[in-house]
This record gives C-alpha cells, sequence and structure tokens, in this order.
C-alpha cells in the first residue's frame, strides 16, 4: 500500500513509522530483524530503508602508489526491503538517490523494486562523500533530486531510458524531503520551498522532514508550505539525542539549532547514559505535541537502534 493511502486510512490518526539503516557489508540480515522486532508492537504501516552512496579507499600498489577505490560500505537496500515485506507484512520503503549512481543503475533499481510489488520510493540527492566535501554527481547520473524524480515520474508513464515505445509503467508513491531550517545549500528559505514547491507539482505525494529539535520551526515550515500551495503531508522526522558528542555533531553535519533549554540540559549531563534520558524525554516531549497538532505520522530515525525509540513510543502508542 503507498504511504499516502496509508495516511488516508488512518482518518486523521498519526501513524508510527521509523528509518532503518541496512547492515555494514558482509554483515547478517538477522541485525536487521534485531533492530525492527522491538518497534512492531507499535504497528508501523511502513518502514523506510537507506541507501547510501559509495565512499573511497585507498590501496598500496606493488610500485608504492596509492590506488583509489570506490567501496560501498551500506548495500542491501533492494533485498532488506523484500525481507522486511517478507518477514513483517508491512510496506518498505527505499530510498533513492543520486549520488553515485548512474540512471542506468538507478533504472534498474527500480525495476527490482517494482518487480518486488514495493509501492514506495523516497527520493534524494543524498550527501557528498565524506573525504570530498562537496556534492558531486555520477557523470552518468543526476545531479538534483527533481531529475531523480523525473525518471520516478517517467517510469511511472512507462518511459524508461532506451526504450522508443513505453512499457510496463510502474506506480510509485514518491515521497520526498523537506527541511524546516532550509537546506543547509539553499540560498533561502523562500528560495528551498520555490524548488520544493517545484517537485511536488511534478508529482511528489508527501514530504519527510530533516530532524529538527524545535517543534515551532516544523509548525512554522508547515504553515509556509500551505501558504505556498504545498498541500500533500508532512511527515516530522525526529531524532532522539543518545550521546553528549551528537550535541555538537548533530548540528555540524545535519545544519540544525538544538534549542538552549535541551542544550543547558544537556551540558549539565555527566556521562552518556544521562544525556540519552534527557535526549529520550526530550524527544517524547515532542512527540507528543506533535500528536496532538495532529501530524500524519511521527517518523523516527532509529540508525537501526531500536531500544531508544522503543522507550519513546511506548509513551505515544
Amino acid at each position: 500500500m503507498k504511504v499516502i493511502e496509508h495516511i488516508k486510512k488512518a482518518k486523521g490518526k498519526t501513524l508510527f513509522s521509523f528509518e532503518i539503516l541496512p547492515p555494514q557489508k558482509g554483515e547478517s540480515v538477522q541485525s536487521i530483524f534485531n533492530a525492527i522486532d522491538p518497534l512492531m508492537e507499535f504497528k508501523p504501516p511502513f518502514i523506510d530503508v537507506t541507501y547510501h552512496r559509495e565512499e573511497y579507499i585507498y590501496k598500496k600498489r606493488e610500485n608504492g602508489l596509492l590506488e583509489k577505490v570506490s567501496t560501498r560500505k551500506r548495500p542491501g537496500t533492494v533485498g532488506i526491503c523484500a525481507a522486511i515485506i517478507n518477514k513483517y507484512g508491512v510496506d518498505a520503503v527505499p530510498h533513492i538517490i543520486c549520488g553515485g549512481f548512474s540512471k542506468e543503475e538507478t533504472e534498474n533499481a527500480l525495476i527490482d523494486l517494482d518487480f518486488l510489488g514495493i509501492d514506495n520510493v523516497l527520493v534524494l540527492r543524498g550527501d557528498a562523500i565524506k573525504s570530498e566535501g562537496r556534492f558531486e554527481a555520477d557523470p552518468n547520473g543526476h545531479s538534483y533530486a527533481s531529475d531523480l524524480l523525473q525518471q520516478v515520474l517517467d517510469l511511472n508513464d512507462g518511459a524508461y531510458l532506451h526504450e522508443e515505445v513505453k512499457r510496463n509503467k510502474t506506480n510509485f508513491c514518491i515521497g520526498i524531503a523537506g527541511y524546516p531550517e532550509k537546506h543547509f545549500e539553499a540560498p533561502s528559505l523562500k528560495s528551498d520551498l520555490k524548488y520544493l514547491k517545484m517537485k511536488v507539482e511534478m508529482g511528489a505525494e508527501y514530504i519527510v522532514t530533516q530532524m529538527f529539535f524545535d517543534n515551532k520551526k516544523y509548525f512554522d515550515f508547515v504553515e509556509k508550505c500551505r501558504e505556498n500551495d504545498i498541500n500533500v503531508p508532512i511527515i516530522p522526522g525526529l531524532k532522539p539525542i543518545t550521546t553528549l558528542k551528537q550535541m555538537n555533531v548533530l548540528p555540524s553535519i545535519f545544519h540544525v539549532d538544538l534549542p538552549d533549554d535541551l542544550v543547558d540540559a544537556l551540558e549539565g549531563c555527566k556521562d552518556n547514559a544521562t544525556a540519552r534520558e534527557v535526549g529520550v524525554e526530550w524527544a517524547i516531549q515532542q512527540s507528543k505535541e506533535l500528536k496532538e497538532a495532529g501530524v500524519p505520522c511521527l517518523h523516527y530515525y532509529t540508525m537501526s537502534k531500536s531500544l531508544v525509540t522503543k522507550k519513546i513510543a511506548e509513551a505515544l502508542f
């Protein structure tokens, strides 16, 4: 079932969903099941599975020179989605990204997902390679999420890359990302909203937000979206803080602000255990306010570590 159909079927009730990471290359799919099992009692209608681009490592040749080698540390998104559907009977939402993938590789992944009966994809540009700092697209791939979105829409219309006639149409429900504090590369929030609206007008059917720690920023973002005739469901994405280090790492990596009250509470923590308690309680209060406001779904970034998310869900669902 499509994400938007799950939302409509809920008739105003706030749904629970979460995102997991594929395991590191060579690890068993059981690690995925171990992350999902504790959260199934809260009846998630869908589970997101991230996609990860290549990273580079350097291998020393016999002549002493270094060879730059591309590797993917977390492969297997398509297979994991199939495993989730088979084991749990819930919908899987694979992330499809621009970075590190050619148009042909993207089409092949989408064809495989369609064969498996997967109804949803979340279309993202993706991040830059850690060692490079700036996003660079595959020479034969897409530079922007809007271009990737168009490729999925083309398949939904039966238009494949190298076919002169239209073939079997896919039927993906397409989600996109939204940034309550704007994408860090956008010159302004107004500009960011312009491109968000463009993607909705192209055919994106729902939005999942970047993590945020101040609900006012989410509510303001939704209000600005509605003012700009962006009327699709906007699902808030939440990430509980679990370590003291994240107080500095999350703002640096994800370009989000932490409220002063949260920072003050974290600075008073003596270790990660107390920081985790603060993070969980903050996320619970965030979630309660969002749920009372009637958000369509509460979507949690678990990093495949489910026990913290379970504590939050126990207070909400």
